[in-house]
């Protein structure tokens, strides 16, 4: 099989999984998450019973489409890569990260509880600490999609340079990085705990890594 049609045919597969993941991950933040903090206890119980598992079931997947076809890409450029794909990449992996290990399974913690609570059993009182924890960690991939995206696109089309020529100003972006995705795992929300919050910080965080790849 021709090597760029199979090189085409992964860049699709990504573009397709990160639209359910990113699109699915905007809803949970968004509007689902806005939902729950007017909704009656009745209709929460019943959204995280039955909507929940359903849209977690495509997001966690969404999320792992995206990662396995990226890896497959990044294996075909490894020689080229570019500092922009390379800090995209990692928040990438990280948000994928999130998803599988913390994400994931407190929110299934929760949608079991309530699942029991429909059954007429006790809630898990493992429940309300399983809560912030996924809602940070969901916050901050919400955080980190913006200069994600953005990375990823500049990566091909407005380059700050190859790996090489950056190393510094990767460098930055790295540790950067790994003090928010330490505060997704440690931390608390903050100016996350809002959507207005989320997205402000996202946009600057975009701001400031462009800044960094750019012109340091």
């Amino acid at each position: 099989m021709d090597m760029m049609f199979i090189d085409y045919l992964a860049r699709f597969g990504h573009v397709l999984f990160g639209v359910t993941w990113i699109g699915l991950l905007y809803y949970f933040n968004f509007v689902q998450t806005e939902y729950f903090k007017e909704a009656e206890p009745a209709a929460r119980v019943d959204a995280f019973s039955k909507l929940a598992p359903r849209a977690l079931w495509w997001f966690r997947w969404g999320a792992m489409g995206t990662f396995l076809t990226g890896v497959i890409l990044l294996g075909y450029r490894h020689t080229g890569l570019t500092a922009d794909i390379t800090v995209g990449a990692l928040m990438g992996t990280l948000m994928f990260l999130n998803v599988w290990l913390i994400i994931w399974p407190n929110q299934k913690i929760i949608v079991e509880s309530n699942q029991g609570v429909q059954a007429g059993n006790e809630p898990n009182p493992d429940a309300a600490a399983a809560a912030p924890k996924a809602a940070l960690a969901s916050r901050t991939n919400t955080l980190f999609s913006m200069p994600m995206l953005y990375l990823m696109g500049s990566s091909a089309h407005l380059s700050s340079g190859s790996l090489a020529s950056s190393t510094t100003a990767v460098w930055i972006c790295v540790a950067i990085v790994a003090a928010l995705e330490a505060n997704a795992i440690f931390g608390k929300q903050g100016p996350l705990t809002t959507v207005r919050g989320v997205i402000h910080c996202g946009l600057a965080l975009t701001v400031v890594l462009v800044a960094i790849l750019n012109f340091l």
